[in-house]
């Protein structure tokens, strides 16, 4: 869980959770044992205030130790409240909300300059986030770069820090703003790894830029926080918080890893 006393962003964590299981476990050509090959797929965590759940997932798959963890926000630690590039399988700085699908041009754009199969550039961005400028800018030269080896990922959880984002900027329908940039967009349930797993494939075979638009629910799963914005930052600093918490998310299993050797590019 990863918001104790120093507290973390847990709604938009949690909406996000199995986004970035599809993505590690299924859909990203990545090696735990070799971070920096130089023929993986990219990871941008735009929305770099969910950095607790890209840590806890880098850890489930191996790019971490399990018990490290246990150390976000702590002094020393390197697992800090936005990512942290020190930390393997974390390739930008982020949490300057608007600017992680620029960086995601960027890398995409190079990827495709290496020759060959190109590899992959996968950004992860919230809804509050697209009231930024430079997203739509992004869009516009991403689709003009005909960057078919890029795919965004939206996390449309409705809320942001301040409430909800159709009463701060309303940007909705989202897959519409999209398609009308000439993006490939196909709509799906954020919490349904089956049918992530399939819009993601077709994201990554589409002719140009793709957008995966995820319907979610802030802080899923933590029934005393479900579709709040007070559980953009929490502090779980009581046992009695925490067992709240704890007992609405219940046992779960982590997810079985799939291998960590490089299965190659479809």
């Amino acid at each position: 869980m990863c918001a104790g006393p120093e507290g973390g962003h847990l709604g938009g964590s949690m909406s996000a959770v199995e986004i970035l299981v599809a993505l590690f476990f299924r859909t990203m050509d990545i090696d735990p044992a070799d971070p920096e090959w130089k023929q993986r797929d990219i990871f941008v965590l735009s929305k770099g205030h969910a950095a607790m759940a890209l840590y806890a997932t880098l850890a489930e798959r191996g790019f971490v130790p399990r018990e490290e963890v246990a150390t976000f926000c702590r002094p020393g630690s390197r697992l800090a409240t936005h990512g942290n590039v020190a930390v393997p399988g974390v390739e930008f700085a982020t949490g300057s909300l608007g600017h992680g699908l620029a960086l995601a041009n960027g890398t995409a754009w190079a990827q495709r300059q290496a020759g060959g199969t190109p590899a992959r550039t996968f950004v992860l961005i919230g809804d509050g986030e697209l009231q930024e400028g430079t997203v739509w800018e992004a869009a516009q030269v991403a689709r003009a770069l005909n960057a078919d080896n890029l795919v965004a990922v939206v996390d449309v959880n409705g809320f942001q820090q301040t409430g909800a984002v159709r009463e701060v900027s309303d940007g909705a329908p989202v897959a519409d703003r999209w398609a009308g940039f000439g993006w490939h967009t196909v709509e799906v349930d954020g919490h349904d790894l089956a049918a992530l797993g399939e819009a993601l494939d077709g994201a990554v075979r589409a002719p140009g830029p793709a957008a995966v638009v995820c319907r979610t629910v802030k802080a899923k799963g933590v029934g005393v926080l479900e579709g709040r914005s007070a559980s953009h930052f929490v502090r779980l600093d009581t046992e009695r918080k925490l067992a709240r918490v704890r007992g609405s998310l219940g046992a779960a299993a982590a997810p079985a890893a799939t291998g960590g050797g490089r299965p190659g590019r479809g």
